[in-house]
């Protein structure tokens, strides 16, 4: 689990080094960096379709995913949850802003064949070589991301830690079933979602990103029977 544990600490770190840019910026250029941010992210969401090659997969997953998370609206669920910590906390701010950064930054750092490849080689091998990496990047954009997005993505280091120590500890389960197909649909379908981020950060849409999140895992299922 130590290179979960990094991979974590990186993006507390990163994030906290970006919450003080972020008071320092004035109101004009951080709404630039938003916009800005919303590109990068769009740029990250198209280059990870790209990995997909089943376009049947990525369907499915998409309308099943879809169902189950308006069912149990996930989105509603999070926006609660971001409420109650932004009142803890006493914050003045938008209530949705720690919603925002919490969701966006966890899909950005869990989605990708970085995320489960390496937990897997952790897990299987004792080699964190990949994880160490994925947390230098992880680093460098929790900085990025929380001088815009604010105190919501070091919340997102909670899921990477959960997410990836998951993945780690069940590795010698699961590893026969996240062949190369499976990890390159669950990246297409991850980077789905994350193009609906870029256009609600670009102010295009107000897309309930939450509740597409369960079609990421549903590639996993589905090349069980197809």
């Amino acid at each position: 689990m130590i290179g979960t544990l990094v991979n974590s600490l990186a993006v507390i770190v990163g994030g906290s080094l970006g919450l003080i840019l972020n008071s320092r910026f004035p109101e004009k250029l951080g709404n630039s960096l938003m916009k800005a941010l919303g590109l990068c992210v769009l740029l990250i969401g198209i280059t990870g379709t790209l990995e997909g090659e089943n376009q049947l997969i990525t369907v499915i997953s998409m309308a099943i995913g879809t169902i189950i998370g308006e069912c149990l609206d996930l989105d509603k669920r999070l926006d609660n949850l971001g409420n109650r910590i932004q009142k803890k906390f006493n914050s003045a701010s938008d209530d949705n802003k720690i919603s925002q950064g919490f969701v966006n930054a966890s899909l950005i750092f869990c989605v990708g064949a970085m995320s489960i490849v390496g937990s897997l080689q952790s897990g299987l091998t004792g080699n964190h070589q990949m994880i160490y990496t994925k947390s230098l990047l992880d680093f460098v954009s929790s900085i990025i991301f929380a001088s815009t997005l604010g105190f919501g993505v070091l919340l997102s280091s909670v899921v990477v830690f959960i997410y990836q120590g998951s993945i780690v500890l069940l590795s010698q389960y699961i590893a026969p079933y996240l062949t190369e197909a499976v990890i390159g649909e669950m990246t297409c379908v991850g980077s789905l979602i994350i193009i609906g981020l870029a256009l609600n950060l670009l102010d295009i849409t107000k897309i309930k990103v939450m509740n597409y999140v369960p079609a990421i895992f549903l590639p996993i299922l589905l090349y069980l029977f197809i």
